[in-house]
């Protein structure tokens, strides 16, 4: 399962999730999509907060070996993306 996938279950906001685990929202975000990775010590504490084991968890952007020119997005996945996005606000978006 994902990592927002792990939040959503346990019905956290990235605010919430963010606190609890102990870095900003904005780093959680950017684990969430890929950008960046937890250390260990963060890593443990997403296992203790989501109570999810980190081999059980994907670090990995959900459009993730799509192309620009072949890779279409299935509705479940531009789903996931579009939430991905409302979950960042103040990141920039693609024109």
């Amino acid at each position: 399962m994902t990592l927002k996938m792990a939040r959503q279950m346990k019905e956290l906001t990235q605010e919430e999730a963010a606190k609890r685990i102990g870095v900003s929202k904005d780093t959680l975000g950017n684990y969430e999509r890929g950008k960046s990775y937890p250390d260990i010590p963060v890593l443990r504490k997403i296992e203790e907060v989501y109570g999810v084991s980190y081999d059980r968890l994907i670090f990995l952007p959900s459009d993730f070996g799509l192309t620009e020119e072949g890779g279409n997005l299935t509705a479940s996945e531009e789903k996931t993306v579009s939430e991905d996005r409302e979950d960042a606000p103040g990141v920039l978006q693609e024109a």
